[in-house]
């Protein structure tokens, strides 16, 4: 074939081609397009300009709050005869707690007596002092002298009757230790037969009202400069692994605790259902503000493949990019961005994986 055949031949089927590509619909040409199914799986979110969030994990436990707490300590020297409430339940005010026999109880006793016998003689003297001195047979001396005895004599049975008034004394040698508040029994020390020593400053009971409670938390040196009093704080136990507990920082302890090396942080908590014991142990979620805005987007949103981070850019349904981006922190269900997005693009939320795949492949 001549070499004029050969470029003639080559036009026509250059040709052909050419007018085949003109005929072929727009629509297949398209590389690829979400499909309906495809559609409904999926969720559009904006990119949007946020503040930067950030959060600190502390370890601590639960305490009650001690402006609502009461040590009781053994007044009286005496013997335990019986134990009326046990560690962990609801005491009303005044209610009984224990009875003990005591000697020191049997000697108010007598000192009672002994001031109403008292009493009453001053008052006789008195009397017949006045008596005396209307008949000209004692000076009026005699009746102040007798006056004054007679308010000494008062001022004693005051005394003893106010210490009864304030330990509750009944008549004999029984003493009751009484709760001073109303609150839950968190501690106690104490058993039946047991002898009590007055000179002895060991707590026996411990009540204390845990509608409120106080999470005390252990902060490390290093993370001390994040924290301030005012952060939100979430607080998760053991008892309750998936029950968040929220309060904010409540008080800053500016010491180290010697045998911990960290400095204490206080959290209050309200506790209307009373799930939170004193003495549980806590984790403590403190969450801030760093003062800066990034883009941020759905952490699900976010796609890891050949050890850099893509997101997918969705404008419509045939017009969709893989673009890659820069994180900043990830942060629950929200990433922030250093780059890669702007604010209000659109990103492809959920089942971006597997859209991702279908372009990618």
């Amino acid at each position: 074939m001549t070499s004029i055949n050969i470029k003639i031949s080559t036009c026509l089927l250059l040709s052909f081609l050419g007018s085949c590509k003109s005929h072929i619909p727009e629509e297949d040409a398209i590389a690829f397009s979400i499909s309906d199914t495809m559609m409904e799986r999926c969720e559009i979110t904006n990119a949007t300009l946020q503040d930067v969030k950030n959060e600190l994990k502390l370890f601590g436990k639960i305490a009650a709050d001690n402006s609502k707490q009461a040590n009781i300590y053994p007044i009286m020297s005496g013997n335990v005869l019986a134990i009326h409430a046990e560690l962990g339940d609801y005491v009303k005010q005044g209610q009984r707690l224990a009875t003990m026999k005591s000697g020191e109880v049997a000697d108010f006793q007598r000192q009672l007596l002994d001031a109403k016998a008292d009493m009453a003689l001053a008052e006789k003297n008195v009397q017949v002092a006045k008596e005396l001195y209307e008949g000209k047979i004692n000076s009026e001396r005699d009746v102040i002298a007798a006056e004054k005895e007679l308010l000494k004599a008062k001022a004693e049975l005051e005394r003893i009757e106010e210490v009864y008034r304030i330990y509750g004394l009944r008549e004999g040698s029984l003493f009751n230790i009484t709760a001073p508040i109303s609150g839950f029994i968190v501690y106690k020390d104490i058993t039946q037969n047991e002898q009590l020593r007055s000179d002895k400053a060991d707590i026996i009971f411990s009540i204390a009202q845990i509608d409120e409670v106080w999470v005390l938390a252990n902060v490390n040196e290093s993370d001390i400069p994040r924290v301030k009093a005012g952060y939100e704080a979430e607080v998760k136990t053991i008892s309750y692994p998936n029950k968040i507990f929220s309060g904010q920082v409540d008080r800053i302890f500016n010491a180290i605790d010697p045998s911990t090396k960290a400095m204490k942080i206080l959290v209050k908590i309200q506790n209307p259902d009373l799930l939170l014991k004193p003495e549980m142990s806590a984790t403590i979620t403190l969450k801030f503000s760093e003062n800066k805005k990034l883009i941020a987007v759905p952490s699900s949103s976010i796609i890891f493949d050949k050890s850099k981070n893509w997101v997918m850019v969705f404008r419509s349904r045939t017009d969709i990019e893989t673009r890659q981006v820069e994180i900043y922190r990830q942060l629950d269900d929200v990433t922030y961005l250093l780059n890669g997005l702007k604010e209000n693009e659109r990103v492809i939320s959920k089942s971006g994986l597997m859209v991702y795949d279908a372009l990618n492949d």
